[in-house]
């Protein structure tokens, strides 16, 4: 029965200062300690962004990739990772022949890495520099390599420059474990 008293004040109470009550709010630039304070900004509703059109998504393990900015180039290259340069290499004697798409006018470097175990700190692989290229794929012959070993060919893309949203474009890719003949 209290609880029912306490409820039925309550709704007077609220209705009493809903009905003619004036209260005044003011509002302060600047808080102040102790103060109560309400700072209304009008505006507009932001739109939910988009994700631009090359922004790596989730996928399939293994998609198909024009990975040209030209339309026309017919070369397609299977995509293993969303987030890498897809990278076809051929086993030559004593090396690879290696191809990528051409991207964002990018220049690049690639390497071949023993995947023997070495004790001891890593010796640096050697890379070998790239120039874009104007067509829609760039390749190279990377030589002197033990056939039969094992390697991961990477490469690198430095200058591909950002999205609008500040994230990298594709810098890097690396192959699966290959042999030179």
């Amino acid at each position: 029965m209290r609880h029912v008293r306490l409820i039925a004040a309550t709704v007077c109470v609220l209705m009493a200062g809903g009905c003619g009550g004036t209260t005044k709010v003011e509002t302060v630039a600047t808080p102040t300690p102790g103060s109560t304070w309400q700072l209304l900004i009008s505006g507009s509703a932001v739109p939910t962004p988009t994700p631009p059109p090359f922004s790596a998504r989730p996928g399939i393990s293994a998609a198909t990739l024009s990975g040209s900015p030209n339309p026309s180039c017919s070369k397609l290259f299977t995509q293993s990772e969303a987030v890498l340069i897809p990278v076809d290499v051929t086993p030559i004697t004593g090396g690879f022949t290696v191809e990528w798409p051409r991207m964002y006018d990018s220049n690049y470097r690639v390497t071949a890495v023993p995947q023997r175990l070495v004790s001891g700190p890593q010796p640096e692989p050697p890379w070998k520099d790239v120039p874009a290229g104007k067509g829609c794929t760039v390749s190279t012959t990377i030589t002197g390599l033990i056939s039969g070993a094992a390697y991961i060919v990477w490469l690198d893309a430095p200058n591909t420059g950002y999205e609008l949203d500040g994230t990298r474009h594709l810098y890097s890719g690396r192959s699966g474990v290959v042999y030179p003949k």
